[in-house]
């Protein structure tokens, strides 16, 4: 950053400029927090490519809509594995977890004419107890992650098989498909618009400036240093626009899907725990010094069983979203779902080493796969390509990962 600072005060136009007071706190401020803002302006740069590439094909309230939909059960799967790698860990068995409880939501709905809520409230158990089964063999026989995930990678794919018999099961209920492949209704009928829609992203919108501005009268009432309020404003005032500009994108096809309500839920439960928690300050300090954190009194083998518990669910949650989409459960289901959820953590800066990565990250870092994958399927690419693409962005994810921190 103080490189490309350098070359831009060679230029007398703009030497005034960069020299101004506010202008060098902006570059302070993005120099200090690169971590975060870097994908996020990546997502920003690679969906502005994809607009002219496309020719404004790929941010059409239908493509939009169809991004959100294609791509929900991998955020919540990188929403869960963002606390795996947080703990220095990893979860290959995701992708065969989702799988095996499709088979079995699809087994007790299509053969066993169990209605589908009930139906879905089982396959979240056996979720849960999928997870716990890798999380006692991780931390309290303590089996390497990698292992233990891999061969429960090999399990879960063949008791799919196993449930399947080898062919797909479907169709599914109409209750059930509307998790995932549903919109909102709308508050006025025949209106161009979806009435409802707009009025998520104006209330988003209040709720936002409403916490920001607690959150600044906190800081300010313990005398922590706040950021100047012009600084502020032109946050928030870039964030409602975001928000704003997003929900009336939609707005203009069939509004908000029903999966949206799913993620928005998930994200903001993980949040929360992330930030306000104790659970969540004992999943960072396991992954920041796992001794140091046992020897301060964490109970550092319950924490790593929650964390693998926990991904159990959220795995669970991607395979039924996944199902509902497709309308049936194939033995294929859940193919590279973990590699995209960990590519999606590391893409949204979380750390290799542990002790590092946000909720919101991850969220970021599967939407920046997420519109890679739709703008190279627009542009007609082939799916070969596509993941040299993919592995190329991981790779370069990680790369920046360790040169801001050994900057730092």
């Amino acid at each position: 950053m103080s490189k490309l600072k350098d070359k831009l005060l060679k230029n007398d136009l703009i030497k005034k400029l960069l020299t101004n007071d506010k202008v060098t706190l902006l570059f302070s401020l993005f120099k200090a927090n690169i971590r975060q803002y870097g994908m996020f302006i990546a997502l920003i740069a690679i969906m502005t490519y994809f607009f002219f590439a496309t020719n404004g094909i790929s941010v059409r309230p239908l493509n939009v809509n169809n991004i959100i939909l294609q791509n929900a059960h991998i955020i919540v799967l990188a929403v869960g594995m963002v606390l795996v790698i947080v703990t220095g860990n990893i979860d290959l068995s995701v992708g065969s977890i989702a799988a095996f409880v499709s088979a079995v939501a699809a087994v007790l709905m299509v053969r066993q004419d169990v209605p589908w809520q009930l139906a879905t409230f089982l396959v979240l158990i056996i979720g849960l107890l999928a997870g716990a089964w890798n999380g006692f063999w991780i931390a309290y026989v303590k089996i390497p992650a990698f292992i233990v995930t891999l061969g429960g990678m090999l399990i879960f794919r063949g008791f799919t098989l196993v449930v399947l018999q080898g062919v797909t099961l479907g169709p599914l209920p109409d209750g059930f498909n509307r998790l995932s492949s549903g919109f909102l209704p709308d508050l006025i009928d025949g209106s161009n618009l979806h009435v409802l829609t707009l009025l998520v992203g104006v209330v988003f919108s209040a709720f936002y400036v409403i916490s920001m501005v607690l959150a600044r009268k906190r800081k300010e009432k313990y005398g922590f240093e706040v950021l100047p309020v012009w600084v502020s404003v032109v946050g928030a005032l870039i964030v409602i626009f975001a928000i704003n500009l997003f929900t009336f994108t939609l707005a203009r096809h069939r509004g908000l899907p029903n999966v949206s309500i799913i993620l928005f839920i998930v994200i903001a439960i993980y949040t929360f725990i992330s930030k306000k928690t104790t659970v969540g300050r004992h999943i960072y300090a396991v992954g920041g010094n796992a001794e140091a954190a046992k020897l301060s009194g964490i109970n550092t083998r319950r924490t790593m069983f929650l964390v693998y518990t926990n991904m159990g669910l959220l795995a669970a949650v991607s395979g039924i979203i996944f199902a509902a989409r497709l309308d049936a459960a194939t033995p294929k289901a859940g193919e590279l779902f973990e590699l995209d959820a960990i590519a999606s953590a590391f893409i949204g800066g979380a750390s290799a080493a542990g002790g590092v990565g946000t909720v919101f990250g991850a969220v970021i870092g599967a939407l920046v796969m997420g519109v890679i994958n739709n703008g190279m399927s627009l542009l007609g690419l082939g799916i070969d390509w596509q993941q040299v693409v993919k592995g190329m962005v991981l790779l370069l994810a990680v790369w920046f990962d360790i040169a801001t921190k050994n900057r730092r």
